[in-house]
């Protein structure tokens, strides 16, 4: 797919095993969406793209950040 601009401004960290894509797939697709890839969660993450086996201290301190939780379904989806 080509370049969009659907996650400018975004910082996703991506957690967990994908059935779909490989993470680095998953990478390169939020790069080319305009979006940032960070490895760790913070106030300034705009989502989590979770896969199968969450780290556990990452799911919480999302729920602590009030950080939104996306799966690959709903990424899919949102870049499409």
């Amino acid at each position: 797919s080509g370049h969009t601009d659907k996650l400018f401004g975004k910082t996703v960290v991506i957690s967990g095993v994908f059935e779909k894509y490989s993470r680095e797939e998953y990478k390169q697709m939020i790069e080319r969406n305009g979006g940032k890839n960070t490895s760790s969660i913070s106030a300034k993450t705009s989502f989590i793209l979770a896969g199968a086996n969450m780290g556990p201290s990452k799911y919480e301190k999302a729920q602590k950040l009030n950080i939104q939780i996306v799966n690959e379904n709903e990424f899919l989806n949102m870049i499409e």
